[in-house]
């Protein structure tokens, strides 16, 4: 597998971070808009495999093809930036400041967004028959996870609220450790298979994504979901944005940043020096 120590990736997590703050306009929004349609295209896949087989634990076992595939092609998912960019800035790299951060999660989150709205509305012309039929058996699935995890939430009102930032911060605790686990490997198959734990994890425990929710929930109300796009802002997108940025930057670069980039000295060191005897 070509382990790399946590030391070592730790470095690699404040390299991407100061990379992606100095990338190109142009490269940043081509790279984030094919990060968001492929892992929307991702969550078609699953959404499919868990209609037509009826089981959940089977997709969410598929599911993570699309981060892994997104991830070696070098593309850039809103939540992984939400994680690393902050990380320049707080090692203090030449350059590096928050208004480069706020730019970078600007310009990932425009392309995620048009990215996976490509692909919902490609999904939507075959779930329908080029919208000249009624949604077929998975387009009509997508329409009602679009209800319960909009108008369901607002029903429950600071309860709902509160439960899908929960939500979304696990989520994002999950995912950015896929991002990081990349790392942690120099061979292809050994990134695989350390992304695939943490992504299978988070799509089976049902956890909030934002850029699997920008084609999720667009998808819902174009195959006639009951919610709207307020509900679709107000009561998911927003505060899974919010959730996956808390989730991200707190447990997973926050907590190698601390522990790993910068440990402290370790317990008695100095009385341990004392005790070896002079040559």
């Amino acid at each position: 597998m070509s382990y790399v120590m946590p030391k070592d990736f730790a470095t690699k997590m404040i390299d991407a971070g100061e990379s992606k703050i100095f990338m190109s306009t142009k490269d940043t929004l081509i790279r984030a808009y094919m990060a968001g349609a492929i892992l929307a295209l991702a969550a078609a896949f699953a959404v499919t495999i868990a209609v037509n087989t009826g089981d959940f634990l089977v997709a969410s076992l598929l599911f993570p093809v699309g981060f892994c595939m997104l991830y070696l092609l070098g593309f850039d998912l809103l939540t992984g930036v939400f994680t690393l960019c902050p990380l320049a800035v707080i090692a203090k790299r030449p350059g590096c400041t928050w208004n480069g951060v706020f730019r970078n999660w600007g310009l990932v989150f425009c392309g995620n967004f048009a990215g996976a709205m490509t692909t919902a509305v490609f999904m939507a012309i075959i779930f329908t028959m080029g919208f000249s039929q009624e949604p077929n058996a998975i387009g009509q699935r997508i329409g009602v996870i679009g209800e319960s995890r909009t108008v369901g939430y607002a029903a429950a009102g600071a309860s709902g609220m509160l439960t899908v930032f929960i939500r979304a911060v696990m989520c994002n605790w999950m995912v950015s450790t896929g991002v990081v686990a990349a790392m942690m490997s120099t061979s292809v198959s050994g990134k695989i298979m350390a992304m695939w734990m943490p992504i299978l994890v988070f799509f089976y425990l049902g956890f909030e994504h934002s850029i699997v929710n920008m084609f999720l929930f667009p998808s819902g109300i174009m195959l006639g979901g009951q919610f709207t796009w307020f509900d679709y802002l107000a009561y998911n997108e927003i505060p899974v944005i919010l959730g996956n940025l808390v989730g991200g930057l707190t447990f997973v670069g926050g907590m190698i940043y601390s522990t790993h980039y910068r440990e402290s000295p370790k317990r008695n060191a100095e009385a341990k020096l004392a005790q070896v005897p002079a040559e």
